[in-house]
């Protein structure tokens, strides 16, 4: 279990990470969210114990990383988000030399890690002149080559292209599976595919921590149903729409020939039913309708743009 426990860090009169406290059970992947420069990085550089708070204790498994550096270092694995490889060694000797100074057999781990992180059809090549994806997967050996507990990945698909991503994704939750896997990214369809949590820091502040789902609905619980009508004027939709019973708001738009509204309701299907109804009541044609969920931008954008109030 990782314990951060009212935890600051300050470069000089800026306070990168201010007060923030949360624990991390074992088996986790939790996403940690935040606009640039909010402290992400700086918090999971304290997690390792890379840099040592202002204030505040980190526990691992309730050892304190700073009085008990060795020990809690070796359950770590860490992958920032430029992996500092030697990139005139070839993939297979720089996975030996990482085995060598870690002291694991790598006879063994090697071809172990190269089954795992896909690297078996790229051991002959060098660092050098792989591409970003294969260099991504050799930062992953590495941060795995001492057989770590925790996983701590710093926009582990920064930079990579779409078919990149999606292997390197797959990659993360396999390994999540059987750790503890913490992700620094600001990329959210990333963290809603791989993660079950999610801990949000804006401005140094943590002001949100919650399983993905609740998330979406603790903060603008409300859906919007997008209808394109036909045979109306965009007045008469928004009136009568705007009249039904739990719509919070409706706003329209021209789109050539045919009206294109936007409804806001409360979460009961019954309400969209009723707007159907409604639409065909009123002798209108409808061509589309589509249901647009909360999203994890949605929360995302009103916590860190000051749209709600924060929560801890």
């Amino acid at each position: 279990m990782i314990e951060v426990e009212h935890v600051s860090r300050r470069f000089g009169t800026f306070r990168a990470v201010d007060d923030i406290s949360f624990s991390i059970k074992t088996g986790e992947i939790v996403g940690l969210l935040g606009p640039n420069g909010a402290g992400k990085t700086t918090t999971m550089r304290m997690i390792t114990g890379y840099l040592e708070p202002s204030a505040g204790t980190i526990k691992i498994d309730g050892m304190n990383v700073f009085t008990h550096e060795v020990e809690t270092k070796r359950k770590i694995g860490y992958m920032p988000e430029s992996a500092p490889l030697y990139s005139d060694m070839i993939v297979a000797d720089y996975l030996k030399y990482v085995a060598d100074v870690e002291g694991v057999d790598a006879r063994k781990k090697v071809p172990e890690l190269a089954e795992v992180c896909g690297l078996k059809e790229v051991m002959h090549k060098n660092i050098g002149d792989l591409s970003r994806g294969n260099r991504q997967r050799v930062g992953l050996a590495h941060a795995l080559m001492g057989d770590p507990e925790i996983l701590i990945l710093d926009e582990p698909t920064s930079g990579l292209d779409p078919n990149q991503v999606s292997e390197v994704r797959s990659l993360i939750k396999k390994i999540g599976e059987t750790r503890t896997v913490i992700i620094s990214t600001h990329i959210l369809s990333e963290v809603e595919m791989l993660c079950n949590r999610v801990i949000i820091i804006s401005n140094g502040k943590k002001v949100a921590d919650s399983p993905t789902e609740e998330l979406r609905s603790q903060y603008n619980s409300s859906d919007e149903v997008q209808f394109v009508i036909g045979g109306a004027d965009g007045n008469s939709v928004q009136s009568s729409l705007s009249a039904e019973k739990d719509v919070l708001s409706c706003t329209v738009r021209q789109d050539g020939s045919k009206i294109v509204a936007a409804v806001r309701t409360g979460h009961e299907e019954s309400v969209r039913a009723s707007l159907a109804r409604l639409v065909i009541k009123n002798g209108w044609d409808l061509y589309e309708m589509n249901v647009r969920k909360n999203s994890l931008e949605d929360v995302f954008r009103t916590l860190t743009t000051g749209g709600a109030e924060n929560e801890n």
